[in-house]
């Protein structure tokens, strides 16, 4: 067995790249704790060791291993195009191929726009690159390098109108977080299909035009689901001093919301029909934004997060004032509604009132005139008689 090893250890110094010491210019130094870069992608983690010190150390790219996995899939590649140069790994954010890494789930309570939550839940990722020395024997004069990476994904997100540009971090010495906010897509259809986007004309959507929304997570590890929490509209595309309007909260929903699909695949589903804010009363088109806090659980806990317990009673309004700034947003249309049918109508019966008022008082004073001619023949014709 230990001769299996130490061929196999042989075998990837002799593959090993040309890299050596008078390669590094200025890099040559001990291995610090900065050394690696960690990338924390929407579907895969990115590592970068610099590989200088790990020469200087005794070791090359071959040498370093990823949570003590040889499949050709979890070794590092030696980049020479950056400077200095790096060895890199990358892994999926599947608990099946990523590489041996530890996924962690953990909960605490909502603080900020989440604070109506007891319960919001991270996955933490994380794992090791280790040194593997080849030395065979009893002693040996290479330090032992140990490389740790964690990436903290939080799984609850602020999905709405407002568009923000997601950049991943890169530098991490031994934490890093990530996002799988732009993994989040909230489209409006017009049909109970969701195959037609939603056009909204200029003039705005009738009044109980039913608007189907749907949240999708799109490149997102399959572990995974979408669960609303909560879904409301305001007037003010942030809704920060705003008046809005729930579509639905946890354990309560407008009557004329519809849920279709919630918590149970990688995409949430609901409908309601178009309204108006009474305070646009004064304006042609009521022009209004949705928003939905949006929960990613996994599998095997989403009916948990489904039940009424997981909501601490506050007031609304101040959830929705609270570090709005803080959360991530994607982008959606904006919806429109007509504010003038009912007053069109009312036109309408007003003026059909006084065409009606118009035509009475016409028949009144025809039906006064004709009396008044009758009444003048009957006089002439007795003034003719007494005058006989």
């Amino acid at each position: 067995m230990n001769l299996h090893i130490f061929l196999l250890l042989a075998s990837m110094v002799v593959r090993s790249s040309q890299l050596s010491l008078s390669d590094c210019a200025g890099h040559v130094r001990r291995p610090e704790i900065t050394d690696i870069s960690v990338e924390c992608g929407t579907s895969s983690i990115g590592l970068a060791i610099q590989i200088c010190p790990v020469i200087y150390t005794g070791y090359n790219e071959s040498l370093l291993i990823l949570n003590q996995m040889w499949e050709p899939a979890c070794r590092g590649t030696l980049d020479e195009t950056v400077n200095p140069p790096v060895v890199r790994f990358n892994f999926p954010l599947n608990m099946t191929h990523a590489c041996g890494s530890i996924f962690r789930t953990t909960s605490a309570a909502g603080t900020g726009i989440f604070s109506d939550f007891s319960n919001i839940q991270t996955v933490n990722i994380s794992g090791a690159v280790l040194s593997s020395d080849p030395t065979i024997g009893t002693i040996t004069y290479n330090a032992e390098l140990k490389y740790f990476y964690s990436c903290a994904y939080p799984l609850e997100y602020l999905v709405n109108n407002t568009q923000i540009d997601v950049s991943a971090s890169s530098i991490a010495v031994k934490d890093n977080n990530g996002s799988f906010i732009s993994t989040l897509m909230l489209e409006l259809f017009s049909d109970a299909d969701y195959t037609k986007p939603l056009v909204i004309p200029k003039l705005g959507l009738e009044l109980r035009t039913k608007v189907y929304v749907e949240v999708k997570a799109t490149n997102l590890t399959g572990q995974y689901h979408v669960l609303l929490d909560r879904c409301y509209a305001s007037i003010s595309p942030l809704p920060t001093n705003s008046s809005f309007f729930n579509l639905f909260v946890p354990c309560s929903k407008d009557q004329l919301t519809t849920m279709i699909e919630n918590g149970d695949s990688q995409s949430a589903r609901f409908f309601f029909p178009a309204f108006r804010f009474i305070e646009q009363q004064n304006e042609k088109v009521s022009t209004y934004y949705l928003h939905c806090i949006t929960r990613l659980c996994d599998i095997s806990t989403c009916s948990s997060f489904k039940q009424c317990n997981t909501k601490k009673k506050r007031s609304t309004q101040e959830e929705t004032t609270i570090g709005v700034s803080e959360v991530h947003t994607i982008t959606s249309q904006e919806i429109s509604t007509r504010t003038d049918t009912n007053q069109s109508k009312e036109e309408i019966l007003a003026t059909s009132e006084h065409g009606n008022s118009t035509a009475g008082l016409s028949v009144a004073v025809g039906i006064l005139a004709f009396m008044c001619f009758i009444a003048l023949c009957i006089a002439a014709v007795f003034y003719k008689r007494l005058r006989n």
